[in-house]
């Protein structure tokens, strides 16, 4: 019971390349509100979206449902099921000491990142680094517990690029806003892990349309992101308790980092060395700050030979 509980947003985000522009509209709204929509009924979710109820009945029984009751009743159990990952995580931890508490995580992660480590397409992820050089404008897009990995990802790129988009915003309509000039010689970064953001989807879906090249970064092949990307970057991300383990993508992040400033190092340096002069001219740091030009940290990183070399 507990999959078909789940398949609720699966659902969604499986068929939503499909729906109509209503429909659209009501996934987008109950995968970023779903707090709010399960108390709703179907003429209210119609109000609060803007359109009429028989849509929200169709969208309900577009998903496999027989009618909106049995919809809200999935949506009644999937909410339920987030919420009690509190009581899951008190019986997975709740006789540990804090030492057995730190080794399982900080175990769990690195497991993630093995398998991101066996898994990733390395012929993806070089062509994700020609793309992010390539582009006239790089758009970045991660909304929720991914918004800290875009900031991390838009930090390191302006230093080594310039004309970087960090889209942050509360509303699809604030996405578009930004994003109103990409085009097929821009690229967009869209960073999402389950619960997947329809925003982020959605500005995904809107680069593809005006023919920018998309990468995602997320957790599978099965990934809604992947709809409207060329280039996939799967890192494994999975629930340690009530949080997001995001130590894999950080990581996939880290090493797209290395990999731009290995192809421009002397661009890099020079970004870094107008950035010391600008800090030391305007004692932005007051020279508390480690020396970036003179330890080059980014453009020192040991890099694996391959095996036979």
């Amino acid at each position: 019971m507990e999959q078909q509980e789940l398949d609720i947003i699966t659902r969604m985000n499986e068929k939503y390349v499909k729906m109509s522009k209503g429909h659209k509209a009501i996934a987008a709204y109950i995968s970023d509100h779903y707090e709010q929509a399960v108390f709703m009924t179907a003429a209210k979710l119609g109000d609060t979206v803007g359109v009429s109820e028989s849509t929200v009945v169709r969208f309900a029984m577009g998903l496999g449902y027989e009618g909106y009751p049995e919809f809200q009743d999935a949506l009644e159990n999937w909410v339920k099921n987030k919420l009690n990952s509190v009581q899951k995580m008190g019986a997975k931890y709740g006789k540990c000491t804090q030492s057995e508490i730190l080794n399982s995580v900080l175990g769990s992660d690195i497991e993630k990142i093995q398998d991101t480590m066996h898994s990733l397409d390395a012929a993806a992820f070089e062509a994700a680094v020609d793309i992010i050089l390539e582009a006239d404008s790089v758009y970045l897009v991660g909304v929720r517990s991914c918004e800290p990995l875009a900031d991390f990802l838009h930090f390191y790129l302006s230093m080594i690029r310039g004309n970087i988009v960090l889209v942050k915003t509360t509303s699809v309509t604030e996405m578009f806003e930004q994003m109103i000039r990409i085009s097929e010689r821009d690229a967009a970064v869209g960073i999402s892990f389950p619960r997947y953001s329809m925003r982020t989807l959605k500005a995904m879906e809107f680069a593809n349309d005006r023919n920018a090249k998309v990468i995602t970064i997320t957790d599978s092949i099965h990934s809604p992101m992947n709809l409207y990307s060329s280039c996939n970057l799967l890192a494994r991300s999975d629930m340690v308790s009530i949080v997001d383990s995001l130590v894999a993508p950080l990581s996939v992040i880290n090493a797209l980092v290395v990999a731009l400033c290995l192809k421009k190092p002397e661009e890099v340096k020079r970004n870094l060395e107008t950035l010391e002069s600008v800090w030391n001219n305007y004692q932005v740091y007051l020279n508390d700050e480690i020396n970036f030009i003179d330890e080059e940290p980014m453009l020192h990183y040991p890099l694996m030979k391959k095996s036979g070399e």
